[in-house]
């Protein structure tokens, strides 16, 4: 039990760092390569947020634990939306400006039904995941597209000041790669000890998954969130959490079921994914400023969405103490 900790926390700290690593390498890579800086904030270094998410339960999914791999799609979700958000606007109310934005957050409300649409069978089948994956294709190109006509846009404006570290194409290759495998590895380590933990506790991997592993891997937007408030960039943090949700949505969950199909438990659609979709239409209500009337998260809405996630967490919480003393 005790080494399967030392697996979960050393591999999520490694994880958090390959991810930094890795897109310090791939944004270098794309600036020798030509790529504009725009695309580059939007593109790498905003899949780089999500890359542990990506790495954890593709891993999950290829050793046949699923309800990791979903539990740490959907729990980074409810994770970012109602921890990081609440976090957030309790420290600094976060102001809504940006057009991308007000138009990704119907989107991201749209695109949490059809997952849940997917769940209705018990099943995400190799198509669904296939489906899925289609389907964060096309949003992907539409948001470059979004991106690249409007340039004045709070949000895509600042793809151009994106930070790329300074290094030489060789370099950024060796790092690229060395993030790349140490990505693999850690992922590999975490769900290690993850199932192990689940296992020694007798408690489902999902459980571990929605609470550990999706709190942990959601660290970097965490500390992107931080460093937004501290800049005063208020639309970052938004943009951030909601292209993460749409990634998580999309491109963890459909990756993991392209692998290997998914087997899901009635209470991930009548807890996780209701929470999840309840969160995803309160923010949205928030922005559209249709609860405080004006387009803003405030301290108030902060602090009811950390009581939200408390409350989840005691609960998933309370579970594994059940089936620990049953």
């Amino acid at each position: 039990m005790l080494m399967a900790i030392a697996a979960v926390a050393s591999g999520l700290v490694l994880l958090v760092w390959s991810a930094d690593k890795f897109v310090d390498g791939a944004a270098a890579t794309a600036k020798h390569l030509g790529m504009p800086a725009l695309l580059i904030g939007m593109v790498i270094i905003g899949f780089g947020t999500s890359a542990p998410e990506l790495a954890v339960s593709a891993m999950a999914a290829a050793d046949g634990n699923p309800g990791l791999a979903l539990g740490n799609g959907y729990g980074s979700n409810i994770t970012n939306i109602a921890l990081i958000v609440g976090l957030t606007a309790v420290i600094a109310p976060i102001a809504v400006h940006s057009q991308v934005i007000r138009k990704e957050l119907p989107l991201l409300v749209v695109l949490t039904l059809i997952a849940g649409a997917q769940l209705i069978d018990g099943e995400l089948s190799r198509l669904d995941g296939w489906v899925l994956l289609a389907v964060f294709a096309a949003v992907m190109g539409w948001s470059i597209f979004q991106g690249l006509r409007n340039k004045a846009d709070p949000m895509t404006g600042a793809g151009d000041d994106a930070e790329v570290p300074a290094m030489s194409m060789n370099s950024a290759i060796v790092w690229l790669l060395i993030g790349l495998v140490l990505l693999v590895v850690s992922s590999r380590l975490l769900v290690w000890g993850a199932v192990t933990i689940a296992q020694t506790l007798g408690v489902s991997d999902l459980i571990i998954g929605l609470t550990i592993v999706a709190i942990g891997t959601s660290l970097p937007e965490l500390a992107s969130a931080i460093a937004a408030v501290r800049k005063n960039e208020h639309d970052l943090i938004l943009g951030n959490i909601l292209g993460s949700g749409i990634f998580n949505t999309l491109a963890v969950v459909g990756l993991a079921a392209a692998i290997e199909p998914l087997q899901v438990d009635p209470e991930v659609l009548y807890r996780d994914w209701t929470l999840m979709l309840a969160l995803t239409v309160g923010l949205l209500l928030m922005g559209y400023g249709l609860i405080s009337g004006k387009k803003a998260i405030s301290r108030p809405n902060g602090a009811i969405l950390l009581l939200v996630y408390v409350a989840y967490t005691g609960y998933l919480l309370s579970t594994v103490v059940s089936a620990a003393t049953a």
